[in-house]
């Protein structure tokens, strides 16, 4: 099992806060022959509608030496944990979580804000120190 992220538990606060129950702290997904962890699933009952959402969310922290090497592999591992999931659980969407600071400047520039939309990643922001989500982007 891999290691948790430095952000794992203050996501994991931050989801509690914001009313979803964690159902699985590193989600084992297996696809033929390859093995897969992501950090957090969580779901929420929608009470008006009587439905509930599920999500998968993958904890990035961008503590590296470049924004753009990390970004390049949680992009990577978004992108397979997604296509497992159509498979395993398609009813769940992914997420990746980020730093308020990493998406103010570093998610924001023009080329990243185009791969973003691109690939249709959803973002979970959060402020690490009041452990509380500030955006959710679709």
């Amino acid at each position: 099992m891999p290691a948790k992220d430095i952000f794992h538990n203050t996501v994991k606060t931050a989801l509690e806060k914001d009313k979803w129950t964690i159902t699985d702290e590193h989600l084992f997904i297996q696809v033929e022959d390859i093995d897969f962890y992501i950090d957090l699933t969580a779901e929420r009952i929608l009470a008006a509608e009587k439905t509930g959402k599920k999500i998968a969310v993958e904890i990035k922290s961008f503590l590296g030496a470049s924004d753009v090497t990390e970004f390049h592999l949680a992009l990577g591992q978004c992108l397979n944990y997604r296509s497992a999931l159509r498979l395993t659980e398609p009813e769940r969407i992914l997420y990746l979580a980020v730093p308020v600071d990493v998406y103010n400047e570093f998610f924001s520039r023009k080329f990243i804000q185009r791969i973003i939309g691109e690939y249709q990643l959803k973002l979970l922001i959060f402020n690490p120190e009041r452990e509380e989500i500030v955006i959710w982007r679709d």
